[in-house]
Formats: structure tokens, sequence, C-alpha cells
């Protein structure tokens, strides 16, 4: 299986992410605080876990949710599947053992 990277995901591909994502609910959110390394570190252990997550990010935030969204992928090393409004979706293939993957 090809691991999906910003460069290589497919519409197709980013779709299916993005049907998925519509019934998470946030794992956490973004605010005045911006990008930490203890925010970092808790969406890397949630990518580790489920691939898939959605984050809120505040009006408090010091920049607009693209931007952020786009910061936390590239420094994550994750996808930034869709943001909508104040709310982004990251992907990132887990390398954990025994873990049910996402087909998609």
């Amino acid at each position: 299986m090809q691991i999906v990277t910003n460069e290589t995901i497919t519409s197709k591909q980013r779709s299916k992410l993005k049907s998925i994502a519509a019934n998470l609910s946030p794992v956490t959110q973004i605010g005045k605080g911006g990008i930490t390394d203890n925010l970092l570190k808790t969406l890397s252990d949630a990518l580790d876990a489920h691939e898939l997550i959605k984050v809120n990010i505040l009006e408090t935030a010091d920049d607009d949710a693209k931007n952020l969204a786009e910061n936390v992928a590239e420094l994550l090393e994750a996808v930034c599947v869709i943001v909508i409004g104040r709310k982004a979706v990251f992907y990132r293939y887990s390398r954990r053992d025994k873990f049910a993957h996402l087909e998609f």
C-alpha cells in the first residue's frame, strides 16, 4: 500500500477521507497559545492512534484557520485533508504494529 502524502493524495482519496471525518469529534483545539510543542505531541499521538483526526481552531487563534492547519500539517508530516470554517482534518499513516489502517 502506498503511503499518502500531501504530494501524492488524489482528489478521490481526499473525498473519501472527508466523508469518514464527517462523523468525527474534534480531539483538541488550537487557541491563542498557537502551535506549541505540547499541542504537536497531542496531535501526533492522536494521529498515531487514529490516522484521521479533526481539530477545532478557535477565533482567538493567532492566525487564520487555513494557515494554522497548513503549518500544523507540515510540522507533523501529515496531510491537511480539509479546512471548513474553523475545523481542520488531518491524516497521517500510522506506523504502529498490528494497526487496522484506514482503507480508502
